[in-house]
């Protein structure tokens, strides 16, 4: 199973075409997928008091969260879409890594502490959109967020693609970018 996550709160967006344009390519070779529409789903990325209680034992009472672990433990491929603001990611992104790879089912320690994968996702491409550079956040995405998470919790094969100059380059920028990423899914 293929799983998306998108992170993008305006349906009109580039990030959006972007969706678009994947599903459409996996509709036609009727590959099965599914999407976590993290805005659309009224994600709440913000840690609560009883979400803290419960962390350390790897549970949750939010029954999305509960959603996301299913639908991420039978997910062989993995694509994460979403825009790089304030050279980051979106907060709800960063929630759905907070809440939902849990001790448990995203990984578990060994009896010397240390981290052992807890998903089997075979490949994972991550397509992001910027203003800037692709370069300036290179070290961000594969010094940080492919080795020390993705790859910490048994997300795999993980592939970074960037849109640099999203909104103020030329329209061919982003026909091109489209284009290159429909070939890679």
């Amino acid at each position: 199973m293929i799983t998306i996550v998108f992170a993008h709160p305006w349906h009109g967006s580039f990030n959006h075409a972007i969706l678009d344009a994947i599903t459409h390519k996996l509709d036609k070779e009727e590959l099965r997928y599914q999407i976590i529409d993290l805005s659309a789903e009224k994600f709440n990325p913000a840690m609560t008091t009883d979400d803290l209680r419960l962390y350390s034992k790897g549970e949750t009472t939010d029954p999305l969260v509960q959603k996301y672990k299913k639908m991420l433990q039978h997910t062989d491929e993995l694509i994460f879409i979403f825009p790089i603001w304030w050279g980051m990611l979106p907060a709800s992104l960063k929630g759905f890594f907070d809440k939902v790879l849990l001790r448990g089912s995203a990984f578990n320690y060994d009896k010397n502490g240390n981290m052992i994968p807890g998903l089997k996702i075979s490949r994972s491409l991550i397509i992001t959109t910027s203003q800037g550079e692709t370069e300036i956040y290179r070290s961000f995405m594969e010094g940080y967020l492919i080795p020390y998470l993705l790859n910490a919790v048994g997300i795999c094969g993980n592939e970074w693609h960037n849109c640099q100059y999203t909104s103020h380059g030329p329209q061919s920028n982003r026909e091109d970018f489209l284009k290159r990423i429909v070939e890679l899914v």
